[in-house]
């Protein structure tokens, strides 16, 4: 039976550990701007999907994924023992490092958003000096005069 409340506390922790593990434990270089981000168990416990981002490592320089990627696949032995030792689990589920796109598709949303803002505040001005094209009431009333109010 699948006890999800269980496997998303084995993920934080495996989240916890490898965190831990690549920040304070193991000298790869290339792991030195990756984060990881969030963790996903299978429901039998027996995998887990960990995704991690990678930082420039200036405020210029684009982040090395591919380099990251192999210091995590060369990692993910060391990884997994850790995460073994640190979790008391029957089965050590095997780990897969996934790149997590969501900062990605949160900055494009930041982006298209601030456009968006842009384009409304250029509406509202030319709005805000514009004069109607016609009457100030185009409508047809009973009286028989258009753009007269008919209540007086």
């Amino acid at each position: 039976m699948v006890d999800a409340a269980r496997a998303q506390r084995l993920a934080k922790r495996i989240t916890t550990i490898v965190a831990s593990a690549i920040s304070g434990e193991i000298k790869d270089p290339r792991l030195a701007h990756v984060t990881i981000t969030d963790t996903r168990v299978t429901g039998d416990l027996h995998d887990a999907t960990v995704y991690y981002t990678v930082m420039g490592s200036t405020i210029d320089a684009e982040p090395d994924y591919t380099e990251a990627a192999a210091g995590l696949a060369a990692a993910t032995g060391v990884l997994r023992s850790k995460v073994g030792a640190g979790t008391g689990v029957r089965f050590t589920p095997t780990l897969r490092f996934e790149l997590d796109t969501v900062p990605d598709a949160t900055r494009a949303m930041d982006e298209l958003l601030a456009k968006a803002r842009a384009q409304d505040e250029l509406v509202a001005r030319a709005a805000r000096d514009a004069e109607p094209a016609g009457d100030d009431d185009p409508y047809y009333h009973e009286d028989g005069e258009a753009g007269q109010d008919a209540r007086g």
